[in-house]
């Protein structure tokens, strides 16, 4: 019983990680990559879609995308898609291609998008904070219910705490990776 809540939170507080990597994909740091459009949904006869699921979406070097419509006729919507995105690119088109030119990122823009970071790596903390609070309300219940000991419901809760001080760890390290990823020129 008790390792089945140590286990759930362990992946719930796993999931919250794979949230934050999610999260990082989406902050431009200068480099061009196809998961920075991943975000970005076209309307598709009449759903809307990734443009992933409706074009060929490569890097064409450090600085460009390229993205060849798999039907002419969605050119101007994934431009337009693209547009009103909240990225901040201005799509080329050429025909069937459109090109995405990223600008580089001032020192400025930089330093505003690590504060975006470490917001982002504060809500991951506050949601890992969360399991930990859950799987101790779970632990108490057990110890109320008689199913537990008081002991057996402290040395689980001293896991969860082991559990959680791990993935904090995690986080300030991804934090620290993607900050020295966007201030590298």
């Amino acid at each position: 019983m008790i390792n089945d809540i140590l286990k759930d939170a362990d992946q719930r507080m796993g999931k919250s990680l794979d949230s934050l990597a999610n999260e990082f994909t989406k902050i431009r740091t200068g480099r061009a990559h196809p998961s920075l459009l991943d975000h970005v949904t076209v309307d598709y006869y009449g759903s809307d879609v990734p443009i992933s699921q409706c074009a060929n979406v490569n890097s064409e070097d450090a600085r460009t995308l390229n993205i060849q419509p798999w039907e002419a006729n969605m050119v101007g919507p994934i431009e337009k898609a693209i547009m009103k995105s909240d990225l901040g690119l201005n799509p080329n088109t050429a025909g069937q291609v459109i090109r995405i030119i990223l600008p580089p990122l001032t020192e400025e823009r930089r330093r505003d998008l690590v504060k975006v970071v470490k917001a982002e790596a504060e809500n991951a903390r506050i949601a890992i904070r969360n399991v930990r609070r859950d799987a101790n309300n779970d632990l108490k219940e057990l110890q109320k219910e008689g199913e537990i000991s008081e002991d057996d419901q402290r040395r689980a809760e001293t896991e969860v705490q082991k559990l959680t001080d791990k993935h904090v760890a995690t986080v300030e390290q991804r934090v620290e990776e993607k900050e020295q990823e966007m201030m590298s020129v």
